[in-house]
């Protein structure tokens, strides 16, 4: 059983088999598990791309899987590899040779992807639980799930209209504001969001 995280992938991390050295970490999805374990090829997802790929299909450099194993919780992978050259996209073997970390360096959040949505129902439940003043979703939330419900059915309205007369700049917008609300609504009717995961995972395919 290898355990995917909510948006279908989990970390790999590929160390050399001869010399145990760490060379570089990936996010692998179940198709590029299916691939990398069809082939001596090593397959990744790109999270920045939303798309496949093999390591070294630029570069050249490849890299042969020779075992794949699940640590202790099934939700990383160690994968036992042997690279033809330098890993590393700088041109370095490993993607690991950066100067220690001596004092809590500047961070920034990574681009937006669709965990957002996991955030954003965090959000709202918050709210739901805190009843702070002055918040559009706490209004929206006294106001039932009847209004909340009017609310999902006039912003899937607005998004059908803007792809239907191809405002397709307005129609991020639009989804967004469906979206949110129909989180809201989800919220409101005691639902837990996991379930509708597994409705749409069962969909798959």
């Amino acid at each position: 059983m290898i355990k995917l995280n909510q948006n279908g992938l989990i970390p790999a991390i590929v160390q050399d088999n001869k010399t145990g050295d760490v060379l570089m970490m990936g996010w692998m999805s179940r198709e590029s598990i299916e691939r990398t374990l069809g082939s001596t090829d090593l397959w990744f997802y790109s999270r920045s791309r939303n798309e496949l790929w093999k390591k070294g299909e630029t570069s050249g450099n490849s890299v042969k899987v020779i075992s794949m194993v699940p640590d202790c919780d099934s939700d990383v992978l160690l994968i036992k590899a042997e690279a033809s050259g330098p890993v590393c996209h700088t041109g370095q073997e490993s993607c690991f040779h950066s100067e220690s970390i001596a004092k809590v360096p500047q961070m920034e959040k990574e681009d937006i992807g669709p965990g957002i949505l996991q955030e954003l129902y965090s959000v709202i439940q918050d709210r739901k639980d805190s009843k702070i003043a002055n918040s559009y979703t706490v209004d929206l939330l006294d106001q039932g799930v009847e209004r909340i419900g009017q609310k999902v059915v006039e912003e899937a309205g607005e998004t059908a209209i803007a792809a239907a007369v191809g405002k397709s700049d307005r129609l991020p917008e639009e989804v967004a504001d469906l979206v949110y609300h129909t989180l809201v609504l989800i919220a409101a009717s005691g639902i837990d969001l996991n379930s509708v995961w597994q409705t749409l995972a069962s969909r798959r395919g």
